[in-house]
């Protein structure tokens, strides 16, 4: 199995953007993938920027993917969509289509299908495969039962990729709610997201952590880990293991899922490298609440 870095969710400096990634290039990572998924306000990061970086990436052995927002609703994002396949294209590297309006803009070229397309049963895999996608990501919701049933019928040439690390995205809307939190307009936010690296905690009247905002995106207050579930995940032909980035001890988790694949184990997570604020959860793949964590992994499938 591979390891890829997902692309980065937040919005960090320039500087810390290209700091991240330049030490990224010297980790046991196969594939890195890059670009803004988010917010389209989020102009630290210019395409030429986005490019450059790609290039060093794969100067340094790595896989790339140029990733596209996951929620396009103007025309102004429509334009910039395009313009990031076409200098994808032009540097021959992969697009990871998060929206199906960039699956369109694909006309039938090599594609990776982002976990925001939502397949959920065979029929949309081979659909997407006809269209040229030869990865997919299931979304992070999916039980393992079912991912076991979609793997059975899996169309020929494509591989999976599973979310195994780091917060999940739940959600995306018109509306800023970092923005919204600050007592200002999404079209005047500030860039407050700059100040949170890694979401700002969403708390219940009785003060539980329970989503972490992030901009236009929702995610999870806890953090997915299915590192027990590896030994799995292996049998169920999975290709790649992706690990959402954070702003602290990315290394040491990438290091920790690297020495697990090789050997073929769960890996052993240290509470420390959690993100901020966060617990463990593996609720949804084994079919129950996402928020959940249990510690004894469901029998291979």
């Amino acid at each position: 199995m591979k390891l890829s870095l997902a692309p980065l969710s937040y919005y960090w400096s320039k500087e810390a953007t290209m700091r991240f990634y330049v030490e990224a290039m010297h980790w046991p990572v196969d594939i890195i993938y890059l670009g803004e998924v988010v917010c389209s306000r989020r102009h630290v990061m210019r395409l030429l920027d986005w490019i450059s970086l790609a290039k060093a990436c794969r100067d340094a052995g790595k896989q790339v993917v140029l990733s596209t927002l996951t929620l396009i609703d103007n025309e102004a994002d429509r334009r910039a969509m395009h313009k990031l396949i076409d200098a994808a294209a032009a540097e021959d590297l992969l697009i990871e289509a998060n929206d199906f309006s960039a699956v369109r803009a694909m006309q039938g070229r090599q594609f990776v299908a982002g976990p925001h397309l939502n397949v959920y049963h065979t029929g949309t895999l081979q659909w997407l495969r006809e269209l040229g996608a030869m990865r997919f990501t299931p979304p992070i919701e999916l039980s393992g039962a079912d991912l076991a049933a979609l793997q059975a019928q899996r169309p020929e040439g494509l591989e999976t990729e599973v979310q195994v690390w780091g917060r999940m995205a739940l959600a995306y809307s018109s509306r800023c709610f970092t923005a919204r939190h600050h007592r200002l307009r999404k079209d005047n936010c500030e860039f407050r997201c700059e100040h949170y690296p890694d979401g700002l905690a969403l708390q219940t009247r009785e003060h539980s952590d329970f989503l972490t905002i992030n901009g236009i995106q929702t995610q999870s207050a806890n953090c997915l880990d299915l590192s027990l579930q590896i030994p799995t995940l292996k049998n169920l032909q999975v290709d790649i293991l992706r690990l959402q980035v954070q702003s602290k001890n990315m290394e040491q988790i990438v290091h920790a899922f690297d020495t697990a694949r090789r050997r073929e184990q769960a890996a052993v997570i240290d509470a420390q490298f959690l993100p901020p604020q966060a617990e463990r959860c593996n609720g949804y793949w084994n079919g129950s609440s996402g928020m959940q964590w249990q510690t004894i992994p469901i029998q291979a499938i």
